[in-house]
């Protein structure tokens, strides 16, 4: 697999292919991002194809002393954020969850080869999980989905969301304290 500095310096250099290899290679985890944080599948889709538009042409401002990753996670960080601005997205209440929607989007739980019945008990911890997530202010929902979803090293997310690494590592404590807390008392 190329790495993604030369990726970048490939398609500075107007090679297009090596744009799409990074498309293939993040898309996913971007609208997975996305996704989790803004619990809107069609909206997830819709902002991770702009982040890429930023992406591509802000490709020749990349440093590459830098990861990429971070980069990219970064700029898809801060156009949700004004996502967020733009739309006044109203505050959510820890008294008060919002009901789950056909919007939101769910938790991918890897099932290939596993039996019927666990394929059965995944999906619904799965949807527990999904619904447990709602609970989560959206600041400790959008870190623990960077950690826990899409796999990022707390280093990872402090550098992305400017934040220090404890801070980072308490707050997805939090979320995880409060999701537990959540989840055995809906067992």
């Amino acid at each position: 697999m190329n790495d993604d500095n030369e990726l970048v310096q490939q398609t500075i250099k107007g090679d297009d292919r090596s744009f799409e290899m990074i498309v293939k290679k993040y898309q996913n985890s971007i609208i997975n991002y996305l996704g989790q944080s803004l619990r809107n599948t069609n909206l997830a889709l819709e902002l991770s194809q702009e982040v890429f538009i930023k992406v591509y042409s802000s490709l020749h401002t990349f440093n590459p002393k830098y990861k990429f990753k971070t980069w990219l996670f970064k700029i898809a960080s801060n156009h949700m954020i004004d996502h967020w601005r733009k739309k006044r997205i109203k505050t959510i209440s820890m008294d008060h969850p919002f009901k789950k929607t056909e919007s939101s989007a769910p938790i991918q739980i890897s099932s290939n080869q596993i039996p019927a019945l666990q394929k059965l008990e995944l999906k619904e911890l799965g949807e527990k999980i999904e619904k447990a997530l709602d609970i989560l202010p959206p600041k400790l929902r959008e870190l623990f989905v960077c950690r826990h979803i899409n796999d990022m090293s707390y280093d990872e997310i402090a550098e992305l969301k400017e934040l220090p690494v404890g801070t980072v590592k308490n707050r997805v404590f939090q979320a995880k304290e409060m999701l537990k807390d959540h989840l055995e008392k809906s067992i």
